[in-house]
């Protein structure tokens, strides 16, 4: 199989090199010298542009002793467009008569002042490292037009998304998503899935901002994902039209619309995906230290549906005054239909009890979000601007499932019977927000205030069937409302200063939380938490020619998300419960960063952070021992979260961008960190650490015609936890696309995986009483077809406010 499989990609991309067309073609060339040294200059950007379009036909590094030579077609107007760092651009003329032009020695001008960032046309850097983040610029990567966002997630420096599609950032699932700088409730909720819905080709660059500047919240341990997507330009209208097949991840399409006339501006963007039910098979087993053992199996029938809409829209009043709004709407519905058998032995392997399980569950979970922005500029200094924004997001969440039970030995109705358990919870948030940006000769200022309302709620029940009357009557004790008010209050300011070859970011942000917790039927059971939080953060970056070097440090927050507070126990699987901690405090980082960046012919980023924590919220699990009415007892393992110990992580990280023929591109990056654990739990000290890292290459190369073939992979090492470990993985995937209409459309075709149908993705959990492996075996092959098309010209940039409001706060489940 592996061999055929070879064959028909050998066979394919043979295929795709013959089809190319030979089209009358001419060579322009030349030297690039410094004007005052008259020295070569080597790592030139050389664009050959369309004089009309200015679309870019070909591009190049120039070589060292400064030498290029670009052939193209010759029916084209053409002109030379040349760039690089520390230089003055320059652009020279081609003329239409010359069959070969030769320009001879070209001079470049040194600029004056340094760049404030390294902007190259034509051939572009994937990774670009600036005083605060690193930018992987998505446009740049010829698999754009094919993979999901999802899938260019994994190519991101410092970005990993392992076997379940779970995103971390350094290791690390502390931190937050924006979209345009911006929170969004619909990436909030659940991220894998909207990103997996998102075409690659609708974003500019993802930007992870390893130390956030103090407008943002203070949220996010590791840093934060900034997703910017393309921006539309126009005095009149464009539409894109997505569609794609994938064999796991079902049917889906995209629509993305913007239009402009006169003052107005408006954008909109809608969503489908319909992911097909598949099985997962999964198994448990648990060993404890008297003796006995548990052996679970089982099969997960799952399915998702997956709408989205969103919509932008802006008026510039005039040139100083700008009003902006939005309105976003995010539905998920996942169904569950599962079947397991649970077996107990006792110390001799005999069996002991044992119990049939079906499930049938759904959860559907609603996201609806609107905003407004009014911007204000000021007629002495229009980039000095004022914004006051208003926010409203609600979040409705809902768990239901009927749990049925049969094939009972030593399990009887009256230890577990069929029951039913729904959980209502949700999130509604109200967020006003002044920000004011006064930028001097070499010096921008940055100040603003912020008010978060926060209401997050839980109203749980379950209901026990009667065997006697086969009536279901409520359970009063695992029946109650729980209502969660967190209210943030915050300030911040912000300094960033540029010189020639010196840049400067510091900033600081005083929060005050206030949170008020109750239950309906207990009051005495209260949440009452208030607390102050000073957050700095500062970055220095040094221009070294082509090179620079960052450092930095900040301090982060997370509070608990409803995920990790929420007080309803989950009972879908009667031996394995786990519910949220109402008393959680928020958690307290640190992060050192060094980084070195050098951009030339090839570009290479070199970073180290290190962060610690002391009093980390980590997931944890224990046993409760319960003496059933027919003198039985049921062991049940038991996970929630508590504040505990220290969590240090020394991270070391590389990514290496080679542009190996002007066709022919290859990325690398990789990371590998040190990860030290401690904390009591139950009066217990739990210690753990390891090494966990990453490794990713990929390989691209443009045909002519548009013609574009790729081959990517990765490794994920195992993840260490306070109480165990996670397998290690390795990703793979072939991708090819064609160009076609002029451009207006692409076809492509991406198979992730192929030698490998599934996955079966291990965690190791160890305590004092214990031993438990948990093995989930997902289907991991994947074949997806990818069209897309857009029509309709743009001339005009639809102008949107440059600040607004980003609720980057809290934490999720």
């Amino acid at each position: 199989m592996k061999k055929l499989l070879l064959l028909i990609i050998c066979c394919a991309i043979s295929s795709i090199a013959i089809a190319q067309s030979t089209v009358s073609k001419r060579t322009v060339k030349g030297m690039v010298i410094d004007s005052t040294t008259s020295q070569p200059l080597g790592f030139v950007t050389i664009a050959l542009q369309d004089t009309g379009s200015k679309a870019t036909i070909q591009a190049m590094l120039s070589k060292e002793d400064g030498t290029f030579e670009l052939t193209f077609p010759s029916n084209k107007s053409c002109q030379l467009s040349m760039a690089f760092v520390g230089y003055k651009n320059r652009v020279v003329l081609i003329s239409g008569r010359d069959t070969s032009p030769n320009l001879g020695r070209i001079a470049l001008k040194a600029s004056v002042s340094s760049l404030k960032e390294v902007t190259i046309t034509g051939v572009k850097p994937l990774v670009k490292q600036e005083i605060d983040r690193i930018a992987y610029n998505v446009q740049a990567d010829p698999e754009s037009k094919t993979l999901t966002a999802l899938d260019m997630m994994r190519k991101v420096p410092l970005l990993t998304v392992d076997a379940t599609d779970a995103i971390r950032l350094k290791g690390n699932s502390n931190y937050k998503i924006l979209i345009n700088g911006k929170e969004s409730s619909m990436v909030t909720s659940n991220p894998s899935d909207v990103l997996r819905a998102m075409p690659a080709s609708s974003i500019d660059r993802i930007e992870v901002i390893t130390i956030p500047p103090a407008k943002y919240d203070a949220e996010g341990l590791a840093g934060i994902i900034n997703i910017v997507t393309k921006k539309p330009v126009g005095e009149g209208y464009n539409v894109s039209i997505s569609t794609r097949y994938d064999n796991l991840y079902g049917p889906g399409a995209t629509l993305n619309t913007s239009a402009k006339k006169g003052n107005f501006g408006i954008t909109a963007v809608l969503n489908y995906t319909h992911q097909n039910s598949k099985d997962y098979l999964f198994s448990n087993n648990q060993t404890f230290t008297d003796g006995e053992s548990l052996a679970e199996s089982g099969a997960n029938l799952f399915g998702r549906i997956y709408r989205s809409a969103g919509t932008e829209v802006s008026y510039e009043i005039d040139s100083l005054n700008l009003i902006a709004g939005s309105f976003n709407y995010f539905d998920v519905s996942n169904n569950t239909d599962l079947t397991q058998i649970t077996n107990t032995y006792n110390q001799d392997a005999q069996l002991i009890q044992q119990y049939n399980q079906t499930q049938n569950a759904s959860n559907v979970r609603h996201t609806t979000e609107a905003s407004i922005n009014y911007q204000l500029g000021f007629k002495k200094d229009k980039n000095r601007l004022l914004t006051l924004s208003y926010k409203y997001s609600y979040t409705p969440m809902v768990d239901a499932g009927d749990f049925n039970f049969f094939n009972r030995l030593n399990y009887p109705q009256s230890v577990q019977p069929d029951f039913f358990q729904n959980d209502n919870s949700g999130i509604k948030e109200h967020t006003i927000q002044l920000d004011y940006a006064h930028p001097l000769k070499e010096v921008t200022i940055e100040a603003g205030a912020k008010g978060i309302l926060r209401n997050n709620y839980s109203s749980y029940n379950r209901s026990d069937l009667d065997s006697a009357t086969n009536q279901y009557h409520p359970n009063t004790a695992e029946t109650d409302n729980f209502n969660y008010h967190q209210d943030v209050y915050s300030f911040y300011n912000s300094y960033q200063a540029k010189f020639d070859n010196w840049s400067a970011k510091a900033g600081l942000r005083l929060e005050h939380t206030a949170i008020d917790g109750s239950f309906t039927s207990d009051n005495n059971s209260k949440v009452d938490q208030n607390y102050n939080n000073f957050i700095p953060s500062i970055s220095i970056q040094r221009q070294l020619g082509t090179s620079t070097i960052n450092v930095g440090y900040t301090q982060r927050i997370q509070r608990p998300g409803i995920g990790q507070i929420n007080p309803f126990v989950d009972e879908s699987n009667p031996k394995f419960v786990s519910t949220g901690n109402p008393n959680l405090r928020p958690e307290l980082d640190n992060t050192f960063e060094l980084n070195y960046t050098h951009f030339g012919k090839n570009s290479l980023v070199i970073g180290s952070s290190y962060a610690f924590s002391n009093n980390s919220i980590q997931q944890v699990t224990s046993l409760q021992v319960v003496n059933n009415p027919n003198s039985t007892k049921d062991t049940i393992t038991s996970t929630t979260y508590q504040n505990l110990g220290t969590n240090q992580t020394l991270n070391v990280n590389f990514s290496v961008g080679l542009n190996l023929t002007p066709k022919l591109s290859a990325n690398f990056n990789g990371r590998i960190a040190r990860v030290w654990l401690s904390g009591i739990f139950d009066d217990q000290l739990y210690k753990n650490s390891g090494y966990t890292g990453n490794g990713y290459g990929s390989v691209g190369y443009k045909f002519d015609n548009g013609y574009r073939a790729g081959v990517n992979a990765g490794y994920v090492s195992s993840n260490v936890t306070l109480q165990g470990t996670t397998s290690s993985y390795v990703y793979t995937s072939l991708s090819a696309s064609k160009d076609l209409l002029a451009k207006k459309a692409t076809i492509g075709f991406v198979v992730s995986n192929p030698f490998q149908r599934s996955l079966a993705f291990h965690a190791i959990t160890n305590t004092s009483e214990f031993h438990q492996q948990f093995i989930n075996n997902n289907p991991y092959r994947t074949f997806a077809l990818r069209v897309s098309y857009k029509f309709g010209k743009l001339e005009t940039e639809i102008k949107k406010n440059q600040h607004g409001i980003n609720n980057d706060d809290t934490k999720g489940s």
